[in-house]
């Protein structure tokens, strides 16, 4: 048999080591950052340009190498932090294993230099065309330097930091303390946002800030979590977090935290990742108990916690409002105008990648038929004239009425379709639509079902380039997190294809002109930071590509406005929608929309035998 195995170049095994921690530029910018704070700088510059493709640079005031040390550094496994294999255990410095820098050195010479280190990479990945191959777009490529460069400077707020891009600086951030750098970081709006949260126990010490509940976001925010110093990701230690916070916050939103967790280092393993943000505790259950209680803490120290208001009667409040099921005037009327251009288009066959199944079965259906009207309607036969008998008891006004609603500026079209096809069909809590089906009762999500609308809609628009913009008579500034205002630029197409009309207005600011005629008055901001928000939260969960990511977010975040009271007419609108899409049943997300419950269910419900 002839011999296969053989050793490889140390070319070539450098190249396999360094490649487990540097995937990206961003890689390359936390092991040069981390090098400085190591070296113990007080000042520490980072330069960049095209995203890391063609420069990174970090210049501190640290203390230096030596001669010799300026070799040995780029040899592999070359490293000042640990001497034996107990050091292993005892680990409180950034980088350890010296793998990072491995490189074979061309030439070299003596140069006079200021204190500290100037360490440039240019043109990364240029001998590995594969890897470089591989990376994203700038926009996506820069988000991922900005973010390591806020766990870096949020985990050492005694040392200044400035970030440049393409000669623009970016961030220029003081020493101080910890709170001024997450103002300085985020934004003004967290100053009156932060709680301090402090713990001290013989086994673990915990410090930091959490933010109120009013700020929390939906999806993964601001989250961040620091062991000795070195950031890390921990699905456990953020339950802890979440379970802190429970029923102070909406299902689904996330609070702001940025907590330190001081613990001896011979209780933690850091040597289980190559890029070392994933970490193991010898009692998770006792670091979990401690974070809990500490921000328990926080949040009753600083009054956080909803107070009960002894004076209102809970159980029978909302009896008062015995115009709840009337057709009186909408508080909160959804406005609807564009929607009834499901009339004559129709989605693509080739929409997204969600729910495949249970959308191919429903085109399928929608090319055998002219119309998908038609067999939504079955659902409802033999109902055309049946009228509750308590309907006066329940309030039910028998001559319909609408005033001052958004409804009323609904199409010719859509307003004889609705009043042809009326449905017996009341509004729950101004959330679930109840209507009465040929086999039972069928029970609809409100805002699950405009969802579904405004996603086909805004995707047909995308799709044909259709898209309709509503000027602002008074444009709205919006300032933006610098990794935020990355993502926008890079989605912009995207976003404006929507209706947005916004560009450019100073660093990190861009100024909203025109919104989506759906958008509500005084609420575009709300409503476009809601979309970037939901994007990244997308990203992060989801394989799915800009459009479809853009037109998702967009109508999940939209429909959540629309829980307002409906008429009869809008319920009646909301219904026949909802049917003419593709998939009624199924949010983009696959979540469902509606259910039937049949007579038999019901009476099962009742212990009622039929």
């Amino acid at each position: 048999m002839l011999d296969i195995i053989h050793l490889l170049p140390d070319s070539i095994a450098n190249q396999i080591a360094a490649g487990e921690v540097v995937q990206r530029p961003a890689s390359v910018v936390k092991e040069l950052l981390e090098n400085s704070i190591d070296a113990r700088a007080n000042n520490i510059q980072l330069i960049v340009k095209d995203a890391g493709r063609t420069l990174i640079q970090v210049i501190d005031d640290g203390m230096g190498m030596s001669a010799t040390d300026a070799r040995m550094s780029f040899e592999r496994h070359a490293t000042s932090k640990i001497r034996t294999a107990d050091d292993l255990f005892s680990i409180l410095t950034m980088g350890f294993r010296g793998e990072a820098l491995a490189s074979e050195i061309k030439s070299q010479e003596s140069v006079s230099c200021t204190k500290g280190t100037n360490f440039q990479v240019r043109n990364l990945f240029f001998n590995v065309p594969a890897r470089r191959n591989f990376l994203k777009s700038n926009p996506v490529e820069m988000k991922h330097i900005l973010d390591e460069f806020q766990r870096v400077s949020l985990a050492h707020p005694d040392i200044t930091f400035t970030l440049y891009h393409n000669d623009v600086e970016v961030y220029n951030l003081p020493a101080g303390k910890l709170s001024r750098r997450i103002v300085d970081i985020f934004g003004k709006a967290y100053r009156e946002q932060l709680a301090s949260c402090e713990e001290e126990t013989p086994f673990v010490n915990i410090s930091g800030y959490v933010g109120k509940p009013e700020s929390a976001k939906k999806g993964r925010g601001e989250q961040f979590f620091f062991v000795n110093k070195r950031f890390i990701k921990h699905n456990y230690l953020h339950h802890a977090v979440l379970s802190a916070f429970e029923a102070t916050i909406p299902e689904g939103s996330s609070p702001f935290y940025v907590l330190f967790i001081e613990i001896d280092p011979s209780h933690v393993d850091i040597n289980i990742h190559p890029t070392k943000t994933e970490i193991k505790f010898d009692d998770e259950r006792a670091v979990y108990a401690i974070i809990r209680s500490a921000v328990r803490r926080a949040i009753g120290v600083y009054n956080l916690t909803p107070t009960i208001d002894f004076e209102s009667d809970i159980n029978f409040g909302n009896l008062t409002n015995t115009n709840r099921f009337t057709d009186s005037p909408n508080p909160i009327s959804p406005s609807f105008s564009g929607l009834s251009d499901f009339e004559n288009a129709r989605p693509s066959s080739q929409q997204g990648s969600y729910q495949p199944q249970r959308d191919e079965v429903y085109r399928d259906k929608r090319d055998n038929s002219s119309s998908n009207t038609e067999n939504w309607r079955k659902l409802f036969d033999g109902l055309e004239g049946f009228k509750p008998n308590n309907q006066a008891s329940l309030g039910f006004d028998p001559e319909p009425m609408t005033m001052g609603s958004k409804a009323n500026d609904i199409s010719d079209e859509s307003r004889r379709i609705a009043e042809i096809q009326e449905i017996s069909a009341i509004q729950i809590q101004n959330r679930f639509i109840v209507a009465q089906a040929k086999n039972g009762m069928m029970l609809i999500d409100q805002r699950a079902a405009y969802e579904r609308i405004l996603y086909e809609k805004y995707y047909n628009n995308l799709k044909n380039k259709k898209s309709f913009t509503q000027q602002l008579l008074f444009p709205k500034t919006l300032d933006l997190h610098p990794a935020d205002y990355q993502l926008v630029m890079e989605i912009q197409d995207e976003i404006k294809a929507l209706g947005f009309s916004f560009e450019e207005f100073g660093q990190h600011t861009i100024k909203i002109n025109g919104v989506p005629p759906e958008v509500q008055e005084e609420n575009e901001k709300e409503i476009f930071e809601g979309l970037v928000q939901q994007y990244k939260t997308n990203q992060t969960d989801l394989q799915l590509d800009r459009l479809e990511n853009v037109t998702r977010s967009f109508s999940k975040r939209s429909s959540s406005k629309y829980m307002g009271e409906l008429s009869k007419i809008e319920i009646n609108l909301l219904i026949h929608q909802l049917f003419e899409t593709a998939v009624p049943s199924y949010t983009p997300n696959g979540e469902p929309i509606m259910t039937i419950l049949s007579l038999d269910q019901l009476a099962e419900l009742l212990n009622r035998k039929q």
